[in-house]
């Protein structure tokens, strides 16, 4: 017998997805960019993940619907900002549609330009190495130019709708 070729319609709502899915806790990052005018973009994204050593790749995923998606679709690199525990207010102001976002944002460049937070727990610059669109979103995998970490920072945790930081065992 030879397994099928397409997978089983789902039997379960989108809500009931996105409820299980929020039952796994993630790091909270802000991935930035700069349009064609210079300006700084950014949105707050808790699809992020390591995919590779040797080359440093990692990935992300954006929304089709997302405004940002043609900025970052086009541009040659971005940086993801993982946030730490005291950045929670920064992470709900950019994942708002906003003009103000980046008002009284402390930042710097990175070495391709794009935005890299102040107070971050780490930082990866990345180039856009290639995209993926699935479902209704898009890959994004990059490979880690550069990065950072801010020794000794707590992580912004994001489980079921809620934000907390770490606490050992």
């Amino acid at each position: 017998m030879s397994p099928p070729r397409i997978a089983t319609p789902a039997a379960f709502s989108a809500s009931e997805f996105r409820t299980a899915l929020g039952m796994f806790a993630t790091g909270v990052t802000i991935v930035t960019a700069r349009g064609d005018d210079g300006a700084p973009i950014g949105l707050t994204a808790n699809s992020f993940n390591s995919v590779s050593l040797d080359p440093p790749l990692v990935l992300w995923s954006l929304a089709l619907r997302s405004l940002s998606l043609p900025v970052f679709r086009a541009g040659t690199h971005y940086a993801i900002n993982v946030l730490a525990s005291d950045q929670h207010e920064l992470a709900l102001r950019f994942a708002k549609s906003s003009d103000n976002r980046w008002k009284d944002v402390p930042w710097k460049p990175g070495i391709a330009g794009a935005p890299l937070l102040e107070g971050a727990a780490a930082c990866f610059e990345c180039f856009n190495r290639s995209r993926y669109d699935e479902g209704d979103h898009v890959i994004f995998v990059g490979q880690v130019e550069h990065c950072e970490h801010r020794a000794g920072a707590s992580p912004l945790l994001f489980h079921g709708g809620r934000f907390y930081t770490e606490h050992p065992l």
